[in-house]
């Protein structure tokens, strides 16, 4: 793959699309790269010693190991999925590698009726610690879209990785992720949703098995659903190992739009801690928030627990902040974004900073 900038491959009117997914196209606060125009990969390089990112094909040719976990997180779940694919990303962290600045990767939507099928694996080796911004974007022209992104983690033991995704679709857009993660001894596995721009329907329930003791998952989603939308966001996580920990945390704001949080937490050992938390705000009589937990466990020796409130804003605090000058529009916006807090996202403060901007962003016009 040629050194190209994303100023030579992404025309100048879908900059504003990539980059309102959280890309960096200066790459300068970024580790690594990947872009994926429809089925084409147009650029992909690491900055840094001990992480490796190309296009899924290519590591399958090249790399055996790479074989290996393909689709195996599907057949320990027996589940079946599309092998149908064209493209995705392939990312290793290697051994003890320490990625301080995020490693990103771009799926993008840019032909009309266009069908993108992904499959991404993502291996993290023992004792190393990385984050990934993964933002997945159209454009303009991208009519009756659809994606569907097939994602494979592997956090190997005492591994860390915080993964952040971010969908800025358009209003007619189709999204199906398949998510499946397998978090090893001692390994933190952090994933973090974020979608506030509109789409048409988006259904996912990403399964986290933690096979090794001591391991740690932690779901977290930010949900503006806007008039039209459909979006139906789930979590999973199998604890497995011995004194493992899942939290499964959903905030949504539905403007007129329909949310589904589903959450499940399954105890198969002891000494289990696991906490879900759904909190959503209507502010339109014409939007529906579902929350739908579940908990199950067949030991007792288990400490789980689940909250669930769902509301509208308080009328005092809309009536305070236009006291102090804001508009009713503005005084939404920033109570919105209060409610839908960063700070649980466990980002650094660079990327935290970068969320809130993009978040401020998108809420402005939404109101």
């Amino acid at each position: 793959m040629s050194h190209r900038e994303f100023n030579e491959i992404l025309e100048s009117e879908h900059k504003t699309s990539v980059s309102s997914a959280g890309i960096d196209l200066e790459e300068k606060t970024r580790s690594a790269s990947f872009f994926q125009e429809d089925s084409i990969i147009k650029l992909y390089r690491s900055k840094i010693k001990g992480v490796e990112i190309l296009g899924i094909e290519e590591a399958l040719n090249e790399y055996p190991q790479a074989r290996k976990y393909f689709g195996s997180n599907f057949k320990l779940l027996n589940k079946e999925y599309p092998e149908d694919t064209q493209g995705g990303y392939y990312i290793r962290v290697e051994k003890n590698t320490i990625v301080d600045l995020p490693i990103q990767a771009c799926l993008f939507l840019k032909t009309s009726r266009f069908k993108q099928k992904v499959h991404n694996i993502v291996i993290v080796e023992e004792g190393a610690r990385a984050y990934i911004i993964t933002g997945c974007a159209s454009s303009k022209s991208a009519n009756d879209g659809f994606h569907l992104g097939i994602s494979e983690f592997f956090v190997k033991k005492g591994g860390y990785l915080n993964f952040t995704m971010v969908h800025s679709w358009k209003e007619d857009t189709s999204v199906r992720p398949m998510t499946t993660v397998l978090v090893e001894e001692n390994a933190t596995f952090v994933s973090n949703y974020i979608c506030l721009k509109p789409v048409k329907d988006i259904v996912m329930y990403p399964t986290a098995i933690l096979e090794g003791n001591d391991s740690k998952v932690s779901f977290n989603s930010l949900i503006l659903s806007h008039p039209g939308s459909f979006q139906d966001i789930g979590s999973r996580a199998i604890l497995k190992g011995e004194n493992t920990q899942a939290e499964i945390i959903s905030r949504g704001v539905s403007l007129g739009g329909k949310i589904i949080a589903r959450a499940h937490l399954k105890a198969e050992n002891k000494n289990i801690k696991a906490h879900l938390e759904c909190r959503g705000l209507i502010l339109s009589e014409k939007g529906t928030i579902f929350a739908i937990p579940e908990m199950e466990s067949d030991f007792r020796d288990v400490d789980m627990s689940h909250e669930a409130a769902i509301g509208k804003i308080n009328k005092d605090e809309i009536e305070y902040l236009c006291s102090r000058g804001f508009s009713q529009e503005e005084a939404q916006a920033i109570i919105v974004r209060g409610f839908m807090d960063v700070e649980m996202l466990g980002l650094p403060n660079a990327l935290k900073k970068e969320i809130e901007e993009l978040e401020d962003k998108n809420l402005k016009g939404s109101f």
